[in-house]
């Protein structure tokens, strides 16, 4: 009910800076929004004008996760607008990727983050209401 939308996802990284690489060859047009340090460690928010991401360095390894097995997020999904683009995008910059379909959309991609986060990227068709 009083829910305007999603600002941001906090995410500890191993190595902060190939974080931020990673993000921003993903997104290209993400900028640094802010950044500083808490404690002696650096944080940085990775974004545009809709969303960002606070990236900030771990303290310790990251505890097991099975995606789809066990417990916790599977991956963090961002709607595109050309998926073959981005796949081509990818591509170009080396990053692996895995590919789905399902009705409601024209494709989607799965990229893992240097610490093995999933993201996926979505191409909803152009007649699906919710996109």
């Amino acid at each position: 009910m009083n829910f305007k939308r999603m600002e941001h996802v906090n995410l500890s990284c191993q190595d902060l800076e190939a974080s931020q690489r990673f993000y921003q060859t993903l997104f290209p047009d993400w900028y640094v929004r802010a950044e500083g340090s808490y404690g002696g460690d650096r944080w940085v928010h990775l974004g545009n004008e809709q969303f960002y991401m606070s990236l900030n360095n771990a303290h310790e390894p990251a505890a097991a996760h099975r995606p789809y097995a066990s417990a916790g997020f599977n991956h963090v999904g961002f709607v595109i607008e050309d998926a073959e683009t981005m796949r081509s995008h990818l591509e170009k910059h080396g990053i692996e990727y895995y590919t789905y379909t399902s009705p409601e959309t024209r494709l989607r991609l799965y990229v893992s983050d240097p610490d093995g986060n999933e993201v996926e990227l979505v191409e909803y068709q152009p007649d699906y209401a919710l996109r």
